[in-house]
């Protein structure tokens, strides 16, 4: 063996013992920065807990603003939480409306500790088994957290802190003040925030007295206030109440009867869901861009939170469409009428009517009112045939028509039988012809229209009936103005 090689021979064990060393050095190093890394994220959490109290939440919330585009900077609404919401104590919210939220929020309220990790599992299984989101995994305590925290934005970051936060919570606060904080801050839709004001805008009474069918129902609501609103879904909002009350019977809070009961009570009538107090030049505009923020930055932020929300809206437009309603709708108490104003250069809505008195009622007709549009939803079938090659100069029969559609035929004439005979495709729009416009939609077919309309701004779900070429299927004020 070389010399060389019996000289180096003795180091090997050293260089191992060095490298043991280091790993033993960095390892003790990386244990004393996460120790001191959760110490510090749980010191700072703790500091933040008492923000979290709505009580004391009040005395630190900044007014926020909407404002007009013109007259410039004119104030449209003021966003003052401790306006907007009515903060009660635990012994003023019905027992009832607890049992239903916590029925279907989360089941396991009772005996996780802020964060559910079975809850989280459930959710993902379900999730998977449905291919879509069906369930989320969510305590109430990270709801809370998550509605009332208004750090930063949205960031793996942030949904640590807020699941801290939500552990921390539960080491320092009781069940049922957790649970009276969330019902005090979530939003029931129609500008109510909070369990007493959802109850006074939607029963006309306090939180305290509640019945099966009315907490069942505000319970159901948070999850998704646009889809489960009563007044502009009550099929959903049923349909919703009707899966609380299943999940109470389930848990034994119910019994049966009190479920057919409940499940047979009719929802609030739209006419009397509204809130109470001055409302601004715009108030249905004004609303809509409150659900637009709340949708995207969560209640706790936009009531309370010091937003500065500048818009579109142009208050001379928005007095002008008012009186163009009032010019031809002058009974109070007879039809409603919506109005939109769009500029069509930038898609900025100028001016927003969406019913007669929002005092009586929020049920907002330009963009929750769906109607059939009629002649005005030709232009789409009118694209799709341009898109299709047809031209304008396309000659059409105008004359009543029977379009067969398999077990049945679709008889289609014009009004007062004004036939034009044979006419081109331009002229037929000129005249809103809607045999030529029939026999248009069976050329370009159902389908291709909806495709056309949906890629120009409607929002609304569209079936692909043949009659969608004359306006059949109902849309809303604001997606036609804006496609």
């Amino acid at each position: 063996m070389p010399r060389s090689a019996l000289k180096q021979a003795p180091r090997k064990p050293r260089r191992r013992i060095r490298k043991l060393r280091l790993l033993g050095l960095l390892l003790i190093l990386f244990l004393l920065g996460a120790v001191s890394f959760t110490f510090g994220l749980v010191t700072a959490v703790a500091s933040e807990l008492t923000t979290l109290d709505p009580a004391a939440r009040q005395k630190l919330e900044a007014d926020g603003y909407i404002y007009a585009a013109v007259p410039n900077k004119r104030v449209l609404a003021v966003l003052r939480g401790s306006e907007s919401r009515i903060i009660v104590p635990s012994a003023d919210i019905s027992g009832r409306m607890k049992l239903a939220i916590v029925a279907v929020e989360d089941k396991r309220f009772y005996e996780h500790r802020g964060v559910d990790i079975h809850g989280i599992l459930r959710a993902v299984w379900q999730d998977v088994r449905n291919k879509k989101v069906v369930e989320g995994g969510s305590t109430i305590t990270q709801q809370f957290v998550k509605n009332t925290y208004l750090h930063g934005q949205r960031s793996i970051g942030r949904k640590l802190k807020e699941a801290a936060l939500a552990w921390q919570l539960e080491q320092r606060w009781s069940k049922d003040r957790i649970l009276t904080a969330y019902l005090n801050t979530i939003y029931f839709g129609n500008g109510a925030y909070g369990i007493e004001q959802a109850c006074v805008t939607y029963f006309h009474h306090k939180a305290d007295q509640m019945s099966w069918a009315e907490a069942a129902l505000l319970a159901g609501i948070p999850s998704d206030p646009n889809l489960y609103d009563p007044v502009a879904n009550p099929k959903a909002a049923r349909e919703r109440r009707a899966v609380v009350l299943r999940d109470l019977r389930e848990q034994g809070d119910i019994t049966s009867a009190e479920f057919l009961a409940a499940n047979r009570r009719p929802l609030p009538k739209a006419a009397d869901v509204h809130l109470s107090g001055k409302q601004g030049p715009a108030p249905y505009f004004t609303n809509y861009v409150k659900q637009q923020l709340i949708d995207r930055y969560g209640s706790g932020r936009v009531f309370g939170g010091g937003l500065r929300v500048y818009t579109t809206i142009d208050l001379n437009v928005q007095r002008m469409a008012r009186r163009a309603i009032s010019k031809w709708l002058t009974n109070p108490k007879g039809p409603s009428a919506a109005l939109v104003a769009v500029d069509p250069r930038t898609g900025k809505v100028l001016a927003m009517i969406g019913g007669n008195s929002y005092i009586k009622s929020q049920f907002n007709l330009a963009v929750q009112g769906e109607r059939q549009p009629g002649s005005s939803f030709k232009p789409f079938v009118l694209a799709t045939a341009l898109k299709q090659g047809i031209a304008p100069s396309s000659q059409f029969e105008s004359g009543p028509v029977a379009i067969p559609l398999g077990d049945k035929t679709w008889y289609v004439h014009n009004y007062e039988n004004s036939d034009l005979g044979r006419i081109s495709l331009a002229t037929a729009t000129e005249f809103s012809d809607n045999t030529v416009f029939a026999q248009l939609t069976q050329l370009v077919g159902p389908a291709g229209i909806v495709r056309t309309a949906k890629s120009l701004g409607i929002t609304s779900p569209l079936k692909s009936y043949f009659a969608i070429g004359l306006g059949a299927e109902a849309v809303n004020p604001l997606e036609m103005a804006r496609a």
